[in-house]
């Protein structure tokens, strides 16, 4: 079963559920975003008739946008408190700090940044949303001398994006401060079968401009990728189902490691796959369709969907709106000239930047020949694509 809900659903999610006919709950999103009529809808009452008659069976959905619903008409189910216990960041920290008992982190709200008291907290720490989205709100923080700049841009950030998303999605009233994270960052979709075993979907590498730079601009791919760090990364889901005993239940979780092999979560988010749908890169990567593989309960066979793969990376790049540009001053976007940039684009998907932060998602193939762009992309202020008013 799958609740469908704004902001975003892919046509190759759409086609899927047409091709599969799983359960979807019928709701003003579906008809705001105006979904193929040959899905499988189903009304409230049915839908939440079937859930009470097997609480256990898979329950995913494409948007956190959902939270709202499954904590008003699923109260006869445990899943309101397993899903608080990722979306908090906070409760998050709490629970697995068992096993990160060194690991500093402080709640904060919003109207008490000023008084932070900067001698307590060690530098350089992450600030975010306790409860957040799309790096919404989140900073690296350096020094002392520009915690005041930063408390500025998180206002102003806030207030550009305050009716963007939900509470459940986007809390801008309270915040985490955290120790930084050293390492590489990486992406898991994953979801926990009904004995609590986690299978892992797919592992993408996030890229950075800068140490400063927050931003989900480039996720990559590779056979390498998924080779040297599945096992790894399957240690630590284990230890996350130990202590949350969270059964039949979909999660993107971010993961940073050090030079010695070390795991750090940065953050756990549940009921879905990566987010506004790019956990689609998959299918342009392996062939496989993640949304599939957790309502079949199935694993991809990594040996056999990476064979040829060895030179080739797939990628993830966010067409995103430079912070200091407001939606309303956009006039409209060269897609072609943003498609131009990349030798091997496999998809364009036009997002609408009138109510979100980016303007486009596009999944695109490197190999040897084309790696360049990827630093390129990185760098890129995208200033050539937007046209302004």
């Amino acid at each position: 079963m799958i609740i469908l809900d704004k902001p975003f659903v892919s046509n190759f999610l759409e086609n899927t559920l047409i091709e599969m006919q799983v359960p979807v709950l019928k709701n003003t999103a579906i008809q705001d975003m105006k979904l193929n009529s040959k899905i499988n809808f189903m009304e409230e009452s049915k839908f939440i008739e079937m859930l009470k008659k097997n609480p256990a069976q898979p329950l995913f959905s494409n948007s956190e946008n959902s939270i709202n619903w499954i904590n008003k008409n699923l109260d006869f189910m445990d899943l309101s408190e397993k899903i608080n216990i990722f979306k908090d960041k906070v409760i998050f920290r709490e629970k697995m700090q068992s096993y990160f008992p060194n690991f500093y982190f402080k709640q904060i709200k919003l109207s008490d940044l000023e008084s932070l008291n900067l001698e307590e907290v060690p530098f350089p720490f992450i600030i975010k949303p306790s409860i957040g989205f799309f790096s919404l709100g989140v900073y690296v923080v350096q020094t002392r001398e520009e915690w005041p700049i930063i408390i500025s841009s998180i206002r102003a950030e806030m207030a550009n994006n305050k009716d963007v998303f939900p509470i459940e999605v986007v809390n801008s009233t309270n915040f985490i401060i955290e120790e930084m994270i050293e390492g590489d960052e990486y992406a898991v979709d994953v979801y926990f079968n009904e004995k609590g075993k986690p299978s892992i979907l797919n592992i993408l590498k996030h890229y950075f401009a800068s140490p400063e730079d927050t931003s989900d601009r480039l996720y990559i791919t590779s056979k390498e990728i998924i080779t040297q760090n599945r096992e790894t990364f399957l240690k630590t889901l284990q230890q996350i189902g130990e202590v949350t005993l969270i059964k039949n239940f979909p999660m993107h979780i971010e993961f940073r490691v050090d030079e010695k092999g070390k795991v750090g979560i940065i953050e756990a988010n549940p009921m879905r796959f990566a987010g506004l749908c790019v956990t689609d890169l998959a299918y342009f990567a392996w062939g496989t369709n993640n949304y599939q593989m957790f309502f079949e309960r199935n694993t991809p066979n990594w040996e056999q969907v990476t064979v040829g793969k060895e030179k080739k990376t797939y990628a993830m790049v966010v067409g995103d709106i430079p912070k200091e540009i407001k939606r309303e001053d956009i006039a409209s976007i060269d897609y072609e000239k943003f498609a131009s940039k990349f030798t091997h684009p496999l998809e364009i998907r036009q997002m609408d930047y009138r109510k979100f932060p980016l303007f486009a998602i596009a999944f695109v193939e490197f190999d040897e020949s084309t790696k360049d762009e990827m630093l390129r992309i990185l760098n890129d202020d995208l200033i050539d694509c937007i046209i302004l008013k």
